[in-house]
Order: C-alpha cells, then structure tokens, then sequence
C-alpha cells in the first residue's frame, strides 16, 4: 500500500494529475467512476486516495465514496477535489473525514504540498500499525507446567476462528497476553488489537472513546472500534463497563455498526472480540450489574487462565524471562537465580500472579548491587531478626495456641501442601525434595488427610475435609 489512487471522470484531469505526481516520484494509479474506484480499493487499498466530488456515469458520488472509504479504511488520507467547490462542499467533506479539499482549478504547487502532507500523514498510520502489531508478537506465552499446556492447547484451538472468547483467572494472571497470543496466530495478526480499559475509563466518556465523534468544528474522531477495524477489539475487565454502554455494545455485536457520538451516519466494523473478567459474571447479572444478553454474546468460548498459585512450576522460568526483560528494556544486570531462591518463590503467596512476580524481579535487580546470582534473603520472606542475627519463624496466632502434637501436624500438612503444589502436583519430585521415600511420603500425606486432584491440567493438593472431620 504506497501509491496513489486518483479518481476523477474528466480523463484529461486524472491523467494531468498522476503525470505530475509520478515526475515527483510517487506511483499512481487512476479510475473515472465509482465502480473503478471502489474494485481497486478493495483489490489493493491505497496509501492516499485522490477524489472528485462529481462523478458522471457513476453509482456514488465522492462523498459517498469518501463515507465508504472512511468506515472501511479508515487509515487512508483522501483528498477532495471539485470544480464546482464552495465552503458547504468543503466543510461536508471535512466532517465525513477528507484530510482536505482543494478546489479546481488547482494550483500545482499547492496541489503538492497537500499530498506530500497527506503521504506523511499515510506512512505515519502505517509505521503506528506496525508498531502495534509488534507489541502484539512480542506478547510470549512463558512456562511448562500441565496447566499452562493445558491454558495454551485451549487457546490454540480458538486462533483460527473468529469466535468470541471470554477469557476469566484472577487479577494479574496473564489474560491480555493470552489475548495477544490469540490475536498474534490468527488470520488477523497483520491488524489492529486495541485495547478497551473498562475500569479505567470515567463512564461519561466510554461512549465516545468506543464510538468516536462527529461535530462540526473538529470533524470526525475515530473511536476505539473504528481503530480496531479489521482486527481485535478486547475489552479488559468488561465487569466494569457502564451499564449504559453495554446495552450499546451489545447491538454493535448484532448489527457490526454503530453511529458515532453527534453524528447521524452508521459506521460498519469487521472486529473480533476477546473480553476478560476476574469476577464471577453470573453473580453480577444477579446482582443487575451486567446484562445477561451480553454475556451469552461474549461468552462463546470460555477459557480460564489459572493463577500463578496453580503453575508455581513456571516461576522459575518466568522470573528469569522477566530478568531477560528488564536488562532489555532498561540496562539492569543480568542476574541468576539460586537455587534456595526459586525454592522460596515457588513457596510464596502470589496473590498478584504473574504481574506481582514480573514486579518483584523487578524491584531486586533495581535495589541489587548487581553483582551474583539473586539470593533467597533479597526477596521478602515472613521471618523476622534476632539479635543473634539468625531467623525464626514467626508463628501465627491460632498455631502459637496449639498443643505440639497438633501444631506439628498443621505445620506438616501446611508445609507437603505447599511443596506439592510447588511441584504441580508430582509426588516422586516432592518426595526426593522432602527427603522421604515415596511409599512413606503417600503414608504421611493419607494420615494428615491430604490428597491430590486434578485441576486446569495439573495436580493440585488440598485438605480432604471429610478425613479431618473423621480424626
């Protein structure tokens, strides 16, 4: 997409025209109605788009043309042209969206310095969407755990479709990396992924924001989904979307058009839409907070993304991916783990997921003295000083009332809970961990009423209540 389209139904001017643009250089090509204008735009969409008001012989009209244009082109700069121009032609075409109007006959080097303006204009667009499109490749899905196979089997089957896809897992888990990695190996990965901030957007301002605007001093702003046209709308956290602005979404999704704020022509969009959630959507559709007739249009094809909690497996290679990441991205020392370092990450509360580990790697490599491997006694640990200078436990209140036999038993369960879970679930890897035999590692885990369950591919270990009861 670099060159020229000039429509125009007097020959002598269109030729005149792409005689003069290619001795500056440009390539060009020429169409005298309607018809012509619009089969080379949908063969090969142009970089700049020339065109007369009046068309003879022909179906649209130039601003007809230009409407089309618009909505489905949205990135493409056209130039109005006319002999017959005055104030009220100029100001219509500036509203439907022309980057100008010049007026025949023309001046040649105003002529020029138009579209000069208007080519930069293009390849700036171009040079943008490519930029995004790079973000969106650049989103990898790290880690090897049985749910995170799990996680990416699912998403694989959805990229060479376009169905909707609701992605749900807790705050910070990685769902907008999945929905770049869905976007990224689909058919539309050369497109737009925009994304819509649902909680962070004040909800006077989301209409306009999706749908753009129209007013007769500043012409038309392109909304969020006019920039995602032709690629990937996602809307994250979509919980938080106004309850006004749903009902709104939801006929954009029936219809695929909309009309902008303040203006009166429908606007046609070819979107993809992938949404996300760290709420329970059936609790807010019964609490009236989401209506239920957008969730079934979003909610086509459900998948989960598990937490950082249930891939503890991946935190070894995520944190050096993210060390990767911070020496790429800002020149901070490229560090190794200890081993007494992954073993306490992986034993670690996450309640920030992948976002929180992506943050304490973060924090180390900034306040390090960047030299070695990281250590365990960098990265925040529950055990407090004494003055000796060795650590001790520091014990909660309910285990500090026990009785030892008791006390022993909970910090056990507690303790092959969490070295479990560390390692997804596989009793042998725990068991040579530990320092137990295997047999005798089931033995201890039956008597302190433990078992493993199969969950979002992996394993995960859990208290059988029923067994506690009964001892």
């Amino acid at each position: 997409m670099s060159d020229i389209l000039i429509v125009d139904d007097e020959r002598d001017i269109r030729e005149l025209i792409g005689d003069i643009l290619e001795d500056e250089g440009f390539t060009t090509r020429l169409a005298a109605n309607s018809q012509e204008a619009m089969a080379q735009i949908n063969s090969e969409p142009p970089a700049l788009l020339i065109l007369d008001i009046w068309l003879k012989d022909s179906k649209m009209d130039g601003i007809d043309i230009l409407k089309t244009v618009k909505r489905d082109n949205p990135d493409i700069p056209v130039v109005i042209i006319s002999g017959h121009g005055n104030i009220e032609i100029a100001v219509a075409a500036i509203k439907q969206g022309a980057y100008d109007f010049i007026e025949k006959p023309f001046n040649i080097d105003q002529l020029l310095v138009v579209i000069r303006r208007a080519m930069e204009t293009s390849i700036l667009r171009r040079e943008n969407a490519t930029l995004k499109r790079g973000d969106v490749k650049a989103a990898e899905m790290i880690g090897d755990s049985a749910s995170f196979r799990t996680l990416v089997g699912q998403l694989d089957k959805v990229t060479k479709s376009n169905g909707r896809v609701m992605l749900t897992g807790p705050a910070g888990s990685g769902k907008e990396v999945a929905a770049r990695y869905i976007h990224g190996q689909s058919a539309r990965a050369n497109a737009p992924f925009v994304t819509v901030n649902c909680a962070g957007v004040e909800p006077e301002m989301m209409e306009a924001m999706l749908f753009g605007r129209e007013s007769s001093k500043r012409g038309v702003e392109p909304g969020l989904l006019e920039q995602a046209h032709g690629g990937v709308i996602y809307f994250d956290e979509v919980a938080d979307m106004p309850n006004g602005t749903q009902s709104k979404i939801l006929r954009v999704l029936v219809d695929q058009q909309f009309t902008r704020v303040g203006g009166a022509d429908k606007v046609r969009v070819d979107l993809r839409v992938i949404s996300s959630t760290n709420r329970d959507l059936q609790s807010e559709i019964q609490a009236g907070r989401f209506r239920e007739e957008l969730y079934h249009r979003l909610n086509v094809v459900p998948i989960a993304v598990p937490s950082l909690a249930e891939r503890r497996e991946d935190i070894p290679v995520l944190a050096r991916h993210f060390i990767e990441a911070c020496h790429s991205g800002q020149g901070l020392p490229i560090r190794e783990l200890t081993e007494d370092a992954v073993a306490l990450m992986q034993t670690m509360s996450w309640p920030g997921n992948v976002r929180q580990l992506k943050n304490l790697v973060e924090r180390v490599l900034i306040l390090g003295d960047g030299t070695g491997p990281i250590e365990a006694r960098e990265l925040p640990q529950e055990t407090t000083g004494r003055d000796d200078g060795e650590e001790r436990v520091v014990l909660s209140g309910t285990l500090a009332t026990m009785p030892l036999r008791e006390a022993r038993e909970a910090f056990e369960r507690e303790y092959l809970l969490t070295q479990i879970n560390r390692f997804g679930g596989n009793i042998s890897r725990t068991a040579s961990f530990v320092g137990m035999e295997r047999s005798a590692l089931h033995r201890k885990l039956k008597s302190l009423g433990v078992v493993t369950s199969a969950k979002s591919g992996g394993r995960i270990a859990h208290v059988d209540d029923a067994m506690q009861e009964v001892s």
